[in-house]
């Protein structure tokens, strides 16, 4: 991964000890971040989700950027999808094996900063857990957007949440994760300006939970994140509050976009 998407370093520690964000997603280690019956429901809300945001495109021939944490590649293949995963090293592969030996998946290398995909190559474009690692993210949205014909599917901790409070938070956070790293909260104006500027439109924004992530691998009881999750969405506070947020743009004019925002 080129320096111009490096990941920002933690105050004190130099930004090359740190290895490229989708390396470290892709690895055991960050798997065990998702083991268990809480790992299980993050996954399971992280999937509903995407599935329903993208369900205008069956078949779609879907690009998973930084994808190698395997983390959408079973249910985006049993949903009919066409699947390639593109990582910044070939150990980002590690997790898709099932789906590689089978001939389900296919995997590219290559850099993130220039992604090696032509124009408008795929119908949907995915990319979770890499837009807060990495400092130019607005180059990394735009090349998204290049590569896509209709859509975009981003996720990143939102400032309208109790990410807000990232900092305070960040102990926590690793104390329960072990290695996390340092993450960019975002403003969604931003976001959406980085979208624009790349002639997309937001037509959805979902949050996914209304308390942070680390404080329900804590408690580490799944019936009751589920609980508190739902009567706190009853309540309307995901809607305002949810984080991270999963975003999809689509290009304007395209034929199934709609340039409107639900939800």
């Amino acid at each position: 991964m080129s320096r111009g998407l490096a990941a920002p370093g933690a105050a004190g520690a130099p930004e090359a000890a740190l290895p490229p964000p989708d390396v470290e997603t892709s690895s055991d280690d960050y798997a065990r971040r998702f083991s268990g019956g809480v790992g299980a429901w993050f996954l399971e809300a992280q999937a509903r989700l995407t599935l329903a945001l993208i369900a205008r495109w069956p078949g779609a021939r879907v690009l998973d950027v930084g994808g190698g944490h395997a983390q959408l590649t079973g249910p985006l293949v049993e949903a009919g999808y066409d699947v390639t995963v593109y990582g910044s090293d070939a150990s980002c592969a590690a997790r898709l094996g099932p789906w590689l030996d089978q001939g389900r998946v296919r995997f590219q290398t290559g850099h993130l900063d220039r992604l090696g995909v032509t124009d408008r190559a795929y119908d949907v474009v995915v990319c979770y857990r890499l837009l807060p690692h990495v400092e130019r993210w607005r180059e990394l949205v735009a090349e998204l957007c290049r590569v896509a014909r209709a859509a975009v599917l981003v996720d990143y901790p939102t400032r309208r949440s109790l990410n807000a409070a990232a900092g305070p938070l960040f102990a926590l956070k690793r104390g329960v994760e072990g290695d996390t790293r340092p993450f960019t909260v975002f403003a969604d104006a931003d976001v959406r300006a980085a979208f624009h500027a790349a002639s997309f439109a937001v037509t959805a924004r979902r949050g996914e939970f209304v308390l942070p992530m680390a404080l329900h691998r804590a408690v580490g009881l799944a019936s009751l994140s589920r609980a508190a999750e739902g009567l706190l969405g009853l309540l309307g506070l995901r809607r305002l509050l949810g984080s991270p947020v999963i975003l999809r743009a689509e290009r304007r004019g395209c034929a199934a976009a709609t340039n409107r925002l639900r939800g």
